[in-house]
């Protein structure tokens, strides 16, 4: 009896390890890597490619902040309600943006991105990827390169678009929170709290034709860093413009350099966002993890993630923090305009040093 029952559990033992062992085996790729599926072996020499020549040796630079902003237009072009009427309402994340450069960067909320369009061509031509899988793929990588980002997901075997998103899909930031909460609650149900986790790309971001007089002008004091201070910053108080005044889509800044957008004034002090919007103050933790949630929503938009190939253990590993959170030299708690009234603002020391000026990117 003892016997039989020490049989069966080896028996059972093996199984346990044979089946943890189809779980956790790897396919070694031809250029030595591993990861979790071949077919995510191609995306080894794109992403060497794209580090080296577009992201200039692997910097948390413009063309970071560029991709990134290119993997939002493509994918929120996507309206299940403009469908609803019988017309095309887009394909989310499909490429159709790059795909028919020609008639999407015409629309005004794609002002500029035709640029990172034209710096990513010829690597789509020169790898075996699709168009819509090239766009989230750089993107993702780009991000990686920023110190205290998250490891964010990556799918491929999105098929490309055939016809152009619509117009009028992509927010402008002078559109009110009601519309930007309505039109991301159509493209993917994306609640408040999400839009505000989507907005945490603006740490590492910057904006050219707000103001075209000051091309390259960042929307918080650490535009290479991924970290708190753009939700510290777009609650302090706006004193000035850093370029002309006057601009549309743009509202006054506390600093010198650093420009604000009218959306994000408003979503950090509305009612249904801004306590969320406080709670990424100081929690480097939230910061990560609702991005990465927000962002895996996002770049699967238009498609049946059962569908698609997780190929996310490409993705290298971020650099650590490399900041805390604080007030720029010259300005404390004073000059925040709570808009949180359950909670109040966190404690934060000032910068030492002179006045905060924002150089560009």
């Amino acid at each position: 009896m003892a016997f039989r029952n020490l049989a069966t559990f080896i028996s059972i033992l093996a199984a346990l390890q044979v089946t943890n062992g189809a779980v956790t085996r790897r396919v070694t790729c031809a250029d030595g890597h591993t990861t979790a599926d071949a077919a995510c072996c191609a995306l080894f020499p794109v992403l060497d490619d794209i580090q080296a020549n577009l992201f200039d040796g692997g910097e948390c630079g413009e063309d970071v902040h560029e991709s990134l902003r290119l993997t939002f237009h493509d994918a929120i072009g996507i309206s299940p309600k403009i469908a609803a009427t019988g017309v095309f309402g887009g394909g989310g994340a499909d490429g159709s943006i790059a795909i028919f450069e020609d008639i999407e960067t015409n629309f005004h909320a794609n002002l500029g991105v035709d640029e990172i369009i034209d710096e990513q061509k010829p690597f789509i031509a020169r790898h075996n990827i699709s168009t819509a899988d090239f766009i989230q793929f750089a993107g993702a990588i780009g991000v990686s390169n920023c110190p205290g980002a998250p490891r964010l997901d990556v799918f491929v075997g999105r098929k490309d678009a055939t016809q152009p998103a619509p117009d009028l899909t992509v927010p402008e930031p002078f559109d009110d929170v009601s519309s930007i909460l309505q039109r991301f609650a159509d493209a993917g149900r994306f609640t408040p709290a999400e839009v505000v986790a989507l907005l945490v790309s603006h740490t590492v971001a910057a904006a050219d034709h707000v103001d075209p007089t000051i091309p390259g002008t960042p929307f918080d004091s650490t535009p290479e860093l991924w970290d708190s201070q753009f939700f510290i910053e777009t609650q302090l108080r706006g004193t000035l413009f850093p370029g002309t005044a006057g601009n549309q889509g743009e509202t006054q800044s506390p600093l010198a350099g650093e420009l604000r957008l009218q959306s994000d004034f408003e979503l950090a002090r509305d009612a249904r966002t801004a306590c969320e919007w406080q709670s990424f103050v100081n929690n480097q933790a939230k910061i990560q993890s609702a991005f990465k949630a927000a962002f895996r929503k996002m770049t699967v938009l238009g498609h049946n993630v059962r569908d698609l190939v997780d190929c996310s253990d490409v993705v290298p590993i971020p650099p650590p923090p490399a900041s805390a959170a604080h007030f720029p030299a010259g300005l404390t708690h004073r000059d925040v305009e709570q808009a949180c009234r359950a909670t109040p603002f966190p404690t934060l020391p000032t910068d030492p040093g002179p006045v905060t000026s924002v150089p560009p990117v």
